[in-house]
């Protein structure tokens, strides 16, 4: 199929971005700015499948509300009409494939919580290593847009193997998250909340933070909330306080 020269550009674009040693979370939401000016799109997420507890998770997003991430990943995840079948697939596929878009909008998911942020046609991506799902891409239109057309699949087939080579480098390189603070294994922290938490103790602002994670500050603010919430205080000092504190005090 034709790809326009200005696309192949783009393309080589996200290519060459996946290859640079970025964070777990910068480098997935690169891909994603790159991916939504490559397919003319709106909206982006990028989730790690955790087995053991059977949940999406360590999530990454483009244009959408946190607050309703954050219900996603409490009970949406789990009452969705079509991810765990778009999950088994091995290439791109859009969602129409999976659902018509007449019967997605009857569902409780596109109407609580897709509608919510304008979401509503989408393509998903995911990578694996062997049988072991370790990354996708979750990337959506707004209705006044058409759908993915053939030649975004074709794109979209086109980033697949450099996507799973980033994948698996991250993989292969352990984020620097939860596991440098000693109180983190205790807290429960996510891979998300541990990486804001090391920037929080390394005396990094909101502001930094976002930037240093390419997320936004309203995320960080989310996530700071956890925080508090799960060390049991109500101030920065404080916080940090926990974080630093030896496991066995």
């Amino acid at each position: 199929m034709y790809v326009s020269q200005a696309r192949q550009r783009g393309l080589l674009r996200v290519i060459e971005n996946m290859m640079h040693g970025y964070g777990h979370a910068e480098i997935r939401t690169r891909i994603g700015e790159d991916l939504l000016r490559l397919l003319r799109a709106d909206y982006y997420a990028s989730y790690v499948w955790d087995p053991a507890r059977k949940v999406f998770a360590d999530g990454v997003s483009l244009n959408m509300n946190p607050d309703n991430l954050a219900r996603y990943d409490a009970y949406y995840q789990f009452h969705d009409p079509m991810t765990s079948k778009l999950q088994r697939r091995r290439n791109p596929t859009r969602v129409t494939e999976i659902i018509p878009q007449h019967a997605l909008v009857k569902t409780e998911f596109f109407n609580d919580f897709l509608y919510r942020d304008g979401l509503y046609y989408g393509v998903n991506l995911y990578t694996y290593d062997g049988a072991l799902n370790i990354g996708d891409v979750r990337i959506w239109r707004g209705r006044r847009r058409d759908n993915f057309d053939d030649e975004d699949m074709t794109l979209l087939r086109l980033v697949k193997p450099f996507l799973r080579v980033a994948m698996m480098s991250l993989r292969a390189t352990p984020p620097a998250c939860a596991c440098v603070l000693p109180a983190a294994r205790a807290l429960c922290l996510t891979p998300r909340e541990g990486e804001i938490a090391r920037l929080l103790c390394a005396g990094k602002r909101d502001e930094e933070i976002a930037r240093a994670l390419g997320i936004a500050f309203s995320t960080v603010r989310t996530h700071l909330r956890s925080l508090f919430e799960k060390s049991g205080t109500s101030g920065r000092t404080a916080l940090v306080a926990r974080l630093l504190r030896p496991p066995q005090e």
